[in-house]
C-alpha cells in the first residue's frame, strides 16, 4: 500500500468520500466529484461576486469578470458569427468549468478531475451531442450533405463521405484524449521530480529548480487547454450553423 502512495500515478486515485449503493450501481460521492462541485461553486462566486458592484470604473474581480467574458464572447463571435452568439452562455460555462478544474487541480493536496479520461470524455461527449442536435434542428435532413463536400465527384464519393463519417465521429475522443492527455502528464511530471527533491535532500536543488519551472509551465498549460477545448468547441458549433 506504500509504493502505492508513492507513486506519481497514486495522485489520480478516485476515492469514495460518500458510498453510495443502489441495485448494485455504484453512486458513490467521490473527490472527483466533489472537486467538479468546488469548482462550479467557485466559479459562480466569482462571477456573482464580480458582477456585483457593475461599476463604472472596474475593480480587479470584476475586470477579471469583464475579461473572462469579452474573451470568450470574442471567441464565438469570431469563429460562428453573430448567429453563434445565442449558445454564448453554453460556450462560456465549458470554458470556465474546464479553466478552473485544470487551476484548481494544481493546489497541493486537490484533485485534478480534468485528468480523467472519463470525465473529458463525457464533457466532449456532451459537446458532440450538442452540437449534432443544433445541426439537425437549424437545417434537418440537408445536415447530411456536411458528409459530402459540394463539388466532389461521383467516383469519389462513397471514399469522401466514409472519411469525412469517421473525422465526424472520432471528434468526441480526440476533443477528450488531449485534454485528458495533457493534464495527466503535466501532473505526473510535477509528481517525479517533487519526488527526487525529497529523495536527494540538500542535492536537490536541481530537481527542486526544474519543479518550479514545470509548476509554472502547467499553469500555462491548464489555460491553454481550456482555451483549445472551448475554442474546438466554437469550431464545431460553426459547423453546425453554416453546415460546410
Amino acid at each position: 500500500m506504500a509504493e502505492a502512495h508513492e507513486s506519481p500515478l497514486a495522485q489520480f486515485k478516485i476515492e469514495a468520500i460518500l458510498p453510495i449503493h443502489l441495485g448494485g450501481v455504484d453512486l458513490s460521492f467521490t473527490n472527483s466529484a466533489a472537486m467538479m462541485v468546488f469548482a462550479v461553486l467557485a466559479c459562480t462566486a466569482l462571477l456573482v461576486l464580480a458582477g456585483r458592484p457593475a461599476a463604472l470604473v472596474p475593480g480587479r474581480l470584476q475586470s477579471v469578470g469583464e475579461l473572462a467574458y469579452e474573451f470568450i464572447a470574442g471567441m464565438v463571435r469570431e469563429n460562428c458569427g453573430t448567429d453563434g452568439m445565442k449558445y454564448f452562455p453554453w460556450v462560456f460555462s465549458i470554458f470556465m468549468f474546464v479553466l478552473f478544474g485544470n487551476f484548481l487541480g494544481m493546489i497541493p493536496f486537490t484533485f485534478t478531475f480534468t485528468s480523467h479520461i472519463i470525465v473529458t470524455f463525457a464533457l466532449a461527449l456532451m459537446v458532440f451531442l450538442t452540437v449534432t442536435v443544433i445541426a439537425f434542428a437549424r437545417h434537418g435532413f440537408h445536415f447530411f450533405s456536411f458528409f459530402l463536400p459540394e463539388g466532389t465527384p461521383l467516383v469519389m464519393a462513397p471514399m469522401v463521405v466514409a472519411l469525412e463519417i469517421l473525422s465526424y465521429f472520432i471528434r468526441p475522443v480526440s476533443l477528450s484524449i488531449r485534454l485528458f492527455a495533457n493534464m495527466m502528464a503535466g501532473h505526473t511530471m510535477l509528481k517525479v521530480f517533487g519526488g527526487f527533491v525529497v529523495v536527494l535532500g540538500v542535492f536537490g536543488v536541481l530537481p527542486f529548480a526544474v519543479n518550479v519551472a514545470l509548476t509554472l509551465f502547467e499553469f500555462l498549460v491548464a489555460g491553454l487547454q481550456a482555451y483549445v477545448f472551448t475554442i474546438l468547441t466554437c469550431l464545431y458549433l460553426k459547423d453546425a450553423i453554416e453546415l460546410h
